[in-house]
This record gives C-alpha cells, structure tokens and sequence, in this order.
C-alpha cells in the first residue's frame, strides 16, 4: 500500500460513520487511514443507479434522515441538506365498505381523523400523545453527542414521570391503547417501535420501546426528512469533508485483523496485492460487534436477527388511489402505511414468530422525487417519473433461510398485493421499464444485506438498539471497548442506528480523551 507506515488513528469500515470520525479526527491534526472493503465509501447511506441504463440515482438502502444531528453538519462544514415532507404520513382504510384514509400532516388532519372515527377524541390524543415524545426529544436528542448520562440523570433531565414510565418502563403497547381507540390509529403509532425491529407491542424486553424512542427524538421533534441528492450525498460530503482536513481513505482495502495490546496496534489489511500491515496508535471500527469480535479473535456476542423488506420503484407515474378525497401526490410524499393497523402489525408479527411469511405483510412506501426531483434525470423528470420507496416490516431472516430468492419473491408478491388493494390500477402497471426491458423494481431481503454489506443477520441496527443512557456494561461515550486503544464506531455503539453519524462523532470524541 502506498500509505505511511503508522498513523495515529486507522479507521476500518468506510460506512458515514467512520467517514464522520476520520474527519473530525482528521481536523484535530491527527493522522489518519481510512480502510474500506468495497469499491466505495458510503456503506448502507449511497446512492445508485440500480436499473439498466435508467438515469435515476435512488437512495439504495437507508433512505430518510432523522436523526443526525445539525451539529455534525456545522462542525464538519458539510454541503448537505434535508428538505421536510409536505405530509407526515397517509393510511388507506375501508369503513363501512368505502374507501377513505387518514391522511397526518398539515391543516387537514384534524378533519381527516374526524371524518375516519367519527370524532375529534383520537385527534386530541394524538396531540397530547406527541406533545408528550415532542418534549422527551427536545430534552434527549442533545444528549446523544454528550459523554452518555447515567440512567437517573436522563430521567431527571426528562423531568416527566409519566413519559418515563411510557417510554422507558412499560411495554409501549400499553400507552398506544391507552391514548387511542381506533385500530388504525393505533398502528401507524406503533410504526416507529417495529422499523426494523421484530417483536410485539407487549414485548417485555423493551426492545420496541427502544425503536419506538430512537424514531420519535430525532432533530428535538422527530421529523424525518428528505436528503437533497439522495443519502449519497451525504456521504460523498462526509467523504469530501475528511480528504480535505488530510485523512487518507483507501477503498478496495479490506482489514482482516487487529492486534493490539492496549497502547499500540497493527492492522492486518488485504488488498489485490496482498497482505499488508499497518500500525496505529488506536483504530476506530466502523462494522458491527460481530465483526469487531472477529477483528480481534475475541468471543462474538449473540448474533442478531434483520426483519425488514426493501423495496425500490421506479414508475412512470404515481398510481391512482381507490380513496378519491387525497391526490396520489399528497398521499405518496409522506409515509403511505400498508396493512399497519394495530390488529394487522400484531398478526404479522405471529405469523412470522411462527415461521410463516405473514398472510398480509405490513408495509410503509414514501415517494423521494416528490420532494426532492433531482435524484431524476431531466428526461425522466419531465416525463412525470417517480420513485417509490418500501420498507416492509415483520420479516426476520428465518423466514428466509431455506429459499431466499423463492421466499422474497412470494413476499414481494404478497406485499404489493395489499397495495395494489388501495389502488384503482395495480402498481406493476405503472412500472418503468430499464434499458433491457425488465420492470424497474428490486427488492432486498435481510440475507441480501448480509451479502452485499455484511449487516450480521441483516439487521440495519448492527444490533438491538440500546436505551441512551450508561449502564455497567457501557463507557463514557458508549463506543469503548475491552481493549483501551479500540473503539466501536458503527451502529452498534450505544446511541447508534439510522443514520446519525453519532457513533462516527463519539468515537472521534473518545478517540481524543474529550
């Protein structure tokens, strides 16, 4: 390799949160050597262009921004910005044999609950229930790049008994029928506890309740908005921003082995040429626990588990809507929810514990190029092209292990269907066609994330989420290790998941004793 022999920090895993520590290490005067496997730096937050011959660079695996915090963009002086939906979300339904919708999101919503349930009531608890979160966020979301609170100084910072005893204590499936009655209403809350997470509303391990947190404080108000260029223009940014300030980034440089005792290191790196080694005062790993075990030769923690669908589209236009009262462009700019109501989430999520694909697979669409055009070529653009995107939940890789190809094309099939339900013209007929005449759409199931990005067990988390705050088992920033000079940068760190870069910046925090 054409590197110095030593540097001080050696970055492995090229992901946007080793890119966000190489540079802000890289401003602080440090040396550092970036080691990524793959052609290209970006991890799971790029931007492709997955259809032949077609100019339209989709977000290919992670696709929304939440919770990445404004300061990451100022410190690090990034050319990068989100754009807000014009709609929250939108639910087809059928009352009494009609198709109708519940449609969250500017001066119609009060209107639209009304005309769902019949009332103002599930309005008015929608809004007590997100002043609620809406508080908790502006109080936890600024903790997230602090060394970490202890568990009774977040709940004091909170200073709200019943919204630590919501969010942190009790199953949220408690609170959800607490607040509401309607079942619809219910799901699309329930929402945010299921993205990419498999349990049940009621799961005592709190594992939802940590989901539900982490999609509910992003930004202080839970937004989640649109990246303008696609998420790979925030990681051609970050890139940008850590080449400037000296860091070396080498792509096609896979890290195969670290040794260390505690105050040096040496990285074994594989490349076309060979094996390599070079050595460091202390590497940051941006991959997941699994894989940091491995790098190390230590005892690997319990292997975790994906449960998620994804889907891109490209269409030629945006289907028409069985509901006649909200415009498909209304409708697809927010999150469009496909059977998630709560009754449907909690049979999904039975069918699948029990083996079984779910008979009606809950899902959620948003369309990027409504908000955001110029992922479009200027031909496609003025053709009225649009992207869909899918997120389909209550999948875990077990579903997948005997037949994947067979397994995600009855999923595929079965999630469209309950789509093509709420639609006056089935979404297959509206599909663009690439360069060899094949329909734009490509769908990856969790053992499709662990070929092609080494998410272990395909789980977008690296890991089951952590709440935010310290516990034994966590150090000051929650990146540490059992090896002094070693830390963890990736999603699964503490306060890691989604694209934040918040690992990527505690890493880089601990990494120069602040």
């Amino acid at each position: 390799m054409t590197v110095r022999d030593s540097y001080d920090a050696v970055i492995v895993g090229g992901g946007h949160n080793g890119l966000v520590a190489a540079a802000y290490l890289a401003r602080a005067g440090q040396t550092v050597l970036l080691l990524e496997r793959l052609a290209a730096t970006g991890g799971a937050a790029v931007s492709t262009r997955p259809f032949a011959g077609v100019d339209a660079r989709l977000s290919r695996y992670s696709y929304l921004v939440s919770l990445l915090p404004r300061k990451i963009v100022r410190d690090l002086g990034l050319d990068f910005a989100v754009r807000k939906r014009t709609v929250s979300s939108y639910t087809p339904a059928v009352r009494d044999g009609r198709p109708t919708g519940l449609l969250v999101g500017g001066d119609r919503t009060r209107d639209s609950f009304a005309a769902l349930t019949g009332s103002d009531r599930e309005y008015e608890a929608w809004q007590r229930f997100y002043a609620m979160t809406g508080r908790v966020a502006e109080r936890v979301f600024p903790t997230l790049t602090q060394p970490l609170p202890a568990r009774d100084a977040l709940r004091e910072r909170i200073d709200d008994t019943d919204a630590w005893r919501t969010l942190f204590e009790e199953p949220i499936g408690v609170a959800v029928e607490q607040y509401f009655a309607d079942d619809l209403v219910r799901g699309v809350v329930l929402t945010d506890a299921l993205i990419g997470t498999f349990a049940d509303a009621h799961d005592p391990s709190l594992l939802q309740n940590r989901c539900f947190l982490y999609h509910v404080i992003g930004g202080g108000t839970g937004d989640w908005d649109v990246p303008v260029g696609g998420m790979g223009a925030l990681t051609d940014a970050l890139a940008g921003a850590a080449r400037t300030a000296g860091a070396r980034i080498r792509t096609g440089h896979e890290a195969v082995r670290i040794d260390t005792d505690g105050t040096r290191a040496e990285v074994t790196v594989r490349t076309e040429d060979g094996e390599h080694t070079v050595g460091a005062r202390r590497v940051l790993v941006n991959a997941s626990p699994q894989a940091l075990a491995a790098l190390l030769g230590d005892e690997p923690p319990e292997p975790p588990e994906g449960a998620q669908l994804k889907v891109n589209m490209l269409l030629t236009r945006l289907p028409r809507l069985r509901d006649r009262s909200v415009d498909p462009r209304e409708a697809f700019a927010g999150t469009f929810h496909i059977a998630e109501g709560y009754g449907q989430l909690a049979a999904a999520h039975r069918d699948a514990a029990a083996g079984r694909l779910p008979a009606a697979p809950p899902s959620e669409i948003y369309c990027h190029s409504l908000t955001d055009p110029s992922i479009l070529g200027p031909d496609l653009a003025a053709r009225g092209y649009q992207t869909l995107t899918l997120f389909g939940l209550h999948t875990p890789a077990r579903l997948f292990a005997a037949d994947n190809e067979g397994a995600r094309a009855a999923l595929l099939r079965a999630t469209l269907a309950e789509l093509d339900a709420h639609l006056e013209e089935p979404v297959a007929d509206c599909l663009a066609l690439d360069a060899d005449g094949e329909p734009c759409i490509e769908a990856k199931t969790p053992l499709d994330l662990e070929r092609d990005l080494r998410l272990p067990g395909g789980h977008i988390f690296h890991r089951d989420l952590a709440f935010p705050y310290a516990t034994e088992a966590t150090g000051r920033w929650g990146v540490e290790t059992a090896h002094p000079n070693v830390l963890l940068c990736g999603a699964g760190a503490v306060r890691g998941g989604g694209v934040s870069g918040v690992p990527g910046h505690n890493a880089a925090m601990a990494a120069l004793g602040r």
